[in-house]
C-alpha cells in the first residue's frame, strides 16, 4: 500500500493489526471503515482508502467499484444497530491533516433536531473530549456493526 508520512489514515493504515476495534470496525484490500472521534453520535462512521489518495478521481477501479458496496452495506449495518432512520454519505478531504480521501457514513436519528440535519450535521463532529463517545463504547459500537456486516 502507498502510504504518505505525516497522514493520520495513512500512519492508522499501517498498523491495522495492532489497532483498536473502533479503528479497525472493517477492511478489505482497498478500504478500512473506523469509527469517527471526536463526536458524540453512536455509529458515526469513516471509510478511508489504504492507500494514501488526496481526490476521488485518483481512486484505481478497484478502490472505485468497492466504494459503492461498503456504502451500502455500512448503511444497512448501521440502521441495523443505531435503529437510524437514514444515513448521511460525504466526502471533503479539506481539513489541515486530513486531505487522505475519506467518506463519512453518519446515522441521522429521528429525533436530530432540524437545525443539525444535512451538512449542518458536522457541527457534532470535532466536539470537545467530555462530549466525545468513550473509547469502549466506539469499540463496543464497531464490534456491533462489524457483526452486522
Amino acid at each position: 500500500m502507498v502510504q504518505h508520512a505525516g497522514c493520520l489514515v495513512c500512519d492508522l493504515n499501517s498498523r491495522m493489526e495492532s489497532l483498536p476495534p473502533r479503528e479497525v470496525v472493517a477492511f478489505d484490500e482497498h478500504w478500512r471503515v473506523s469509527h469517527a472521534f471526536g463526536t458524540g453520535t453512536p455509529g458515526w462512521l469513516v471509510l478511508a482508502p489504504r492507500r494514501h489518495v488526496t481526490a476521488i478521481a485518483e481512486l484505481s477501479d478497484g478502490e472505485a467499484a468497492a466504494l459503492g458496496a461498503w456504502q451500502v452495506k455500512l448503511s444497512r449495518a448501521l440502521h441495523a444497530v443505531t435503529g437510524c432512520r437514514k444515513t448521511y454519505v460525504a466526502q471533503f478531504a479539506e481539513a489541515e491533516g486530513f486531505a487522505h480521501v475519506h467518506f463519512h457514513i453518519v446515522p441521522r436519528m429521528g429525533d436530530l433536531p432540524a437545525g443539525l440535519r444535512g451538512p449542518r450535521v458536522f457541527a457534532l463532529l470535532g466536539r470537545p473530549p467530555e462530549d466525545d463517545l468513550s473509547e469502549a463504547r466506539r469499540d463496543e459500537l464497531a464490534l456491533a456493526i462489524r457483526d452486522q456486516l
